[in-house]
């Protein structure tokens, strides 16, 4: 019922930069408690990069990415961004977008996923 659209993954070398946007879309009204962002590799347990809340834009930040990762969000569009520079080739991931919004209950909901490949 609800829709996450991702995008601005990509290819680039170590030391480089890219934005990820997140827009939740297909319902008139969307209440958003927190959305964020997580990776997951091959072989290995997804994990949390990143969250804010919409409320008071509460951050976290995974050890791995802090000083180099920042999350953000615009309210007026529900939409997260995660700012990622200095990457490294570690950082290599497909990167999924989550939302938390009350309804009924507080349901969750992921977006499709995009890659970020970080080349040495």
């Amino acid at each position: 019922q609800v829709q996450l659209e991702e995008s601005g993954g990509g290819l680039v070398q170590a030391g480089g930069s890219l934005r990820l946007s997140c827009a939740a879309s297909g319902r008139t009204f969307i209440n958003l408690r927190a959305m964020g962002w997580f990776r997951q590799t091959p072989g290995k347990e997804r994990e949390v990069v990143a969250t804010i809340t919409w409320s008071l834009g509460s951050t976290y930040y995974a050890d791995s990415v802090k000083g180099r990762f920042t999350i953000s969000r615009d309210n007026a569009k529900n939409t997260v961004y995660l700012q990622m520079n200095s990457l490294k080739p570690e950082d290599t991931a497909v990167y999924y977008c989550n939302a938390a919004i009350w309804g009924s209950n507080i349901n969750t909901y992921w977006g499709q996923g995009t890659q970020v490949t970080v080349s040495s």
